[in-house]
């Protein structure tokens, strides 16, 4: 039942019959739900990094999202890769070939390969991924250039949960596989200087060569969602002396260099916008009168209407995390509409920017990082 099988549209369903697989073992998950062991494909569970047999994890997967028509039988649809295989990788799924599942060799052969290239993105030298991917798959068992890649992208999204830098050119790619969770943060551990290196050489304030402002204005990032660890699981903790996001965030030359820049690009948008009149009366607050005010810039959308810029700065990629502080959570409340968060990214490179307009916490995921500890209790 074709039909059946392309209503299936939702991971946290696939999750949900991956929790069940998990929590009975294979043997009974099989037997409830009516399926044999995959003879094919299996699909991996992103939060244990176990694999799963496809087709039934499909079948159950089913009856989760569609309570009323329950779960697939066996027969009601054919597995493989026409149809199960490319199912769960359009929801975000890895799914492998029975017998092809990377080896421990493999995954740190690819993680080696991706620091080196990764070093070098970050002192801007230049390099050829499609020869280094080349060159990486003569070390593997007949890894293609694509399952490469997506391997690459899978280190990139370890990284970033780790909130250090990855390579723009592969963009994150969860459900990655718990070996190479494993070994890409046994790999900064046991290279803590080259992570250093990195990350200083990402820090390097360097202005744009060439300050253009046309087109560097894109829509912001969708907020994407990813599976909730099961209650009680124990989230991965690895020791480092390194918080790109926060060192990012504190890195007052960089932060000045953005908050410069997005100045001369508001006095060139009310130019284009036909304000030239205001053009004089943008005011770089943070410079004149210190940080505190929970905004940076103040500037124009009418001669009576303000807009508060708070200007975050990276020379990181498009989706890099930053830090907002309770301050200016409560600001972007406070003035509604009229806060306009501007991120720059890739500063160094070829400045963009996003932003994002009103009160921040509704259009954010937000993760508390620290508390501030005190004697006194504050009671309403």
């Amino acid at each position: 039942m074709a039909s059946d099988l392309s209503r299936l549209r939702s991971p946290a369903a696939v999750q949900a019959a991956l929790d069940e697989y998990t929590k009975l073992g294979r043997t009974v998950f099989l037997q409830k739900y009516g399926f044999g062991k995959s003879r094919d494909y299996l699909v991996r569970d992103p939060l244990t990094g176990e694999l799963a047999d496809s087709k039934a994890i499909v079948g159950a997967a089913f009856g989760f999202e569609h309570p009323d028509a329950g779960p697939l039988s066996a027969a009601d649809f054919s597995g493989g890769s026409a149809t199960v295989a490319p199912k769960l990788q359009s929801l975000g799924f890895e799914v492998l070939k029975i017998g092809e599942d990377w080896s421990a060799d493999e995954v740190s052969e690819t993680v080696a390969a991706y620091f080196e290239m990764l070093l070098l993105e970050a002192q801007q030298q230049p390099y050829n991924k499609s020869e280094r991917n080349g060159l990486l798959r003569t070390k593997l068992q007949g890894r293609t250039k694509g399952s490469v890649e997506m391997k690459h992208q899978n280190v990139s999204a370890v990284l970033e949960a780790l909130d250090l830098p990855y390579i723009p050119g592969y963009k994150p790619r969860g459900n990655t596989q718990l070996l190479l969770r494993q070994d890409v943060q046994k790999f900064v551990l046991k290279h803590a200087d080259m992570v250093h290196r990195i990350v200083d050489a990402m820090e390097e304030v360097k202005l744009p060569a060439e300050k253009t402002f046309k087109a560097v204005l894109v829509g912001a990032p969708a907020i994407e969602v990813v599976a909730k660890p099961m209650p009680g699981a124990t989230r991965t903790r690895v020791p480092r002396r390194v918080d790109y996001a926060a060192r990012d965030e504190s890195n007052r030359k960089l932060g000045r260099a953005g908050e410069q820049w997005v100045l001369e690009y508001e006095q060139q948008r009310l130019h284009w916008a036909g304000l030239g009149e205001l053009f004089a009366r943008v005011d770089w607050v943070a410079d004149r009168l210190g940080d505190g005010l929970g905004y940076d810039i103040l500037s124009f959308d009418a001669a009576n209407k303000q807009r508060f810029i708070e200007v975050k700065t990276t020379n990181g990629a498009y989706a890099s995390s930053f830090v907002i502080s309770r301050n200016e959570l409560d600001f972007s409340e406070e003035v509604g509409p009229a806060f306009h968060l501007y991120r720059v990214f890739q500063f160094r490179d070829l400045p963009r920017l996003y932003t994002l307009q009103g009160d921040l916490s509704k259009q954010l995921h937000l993760e508390p990082t620290d508390y501030r500890a005190s004697f006194r209790r504050l009671v309403s």
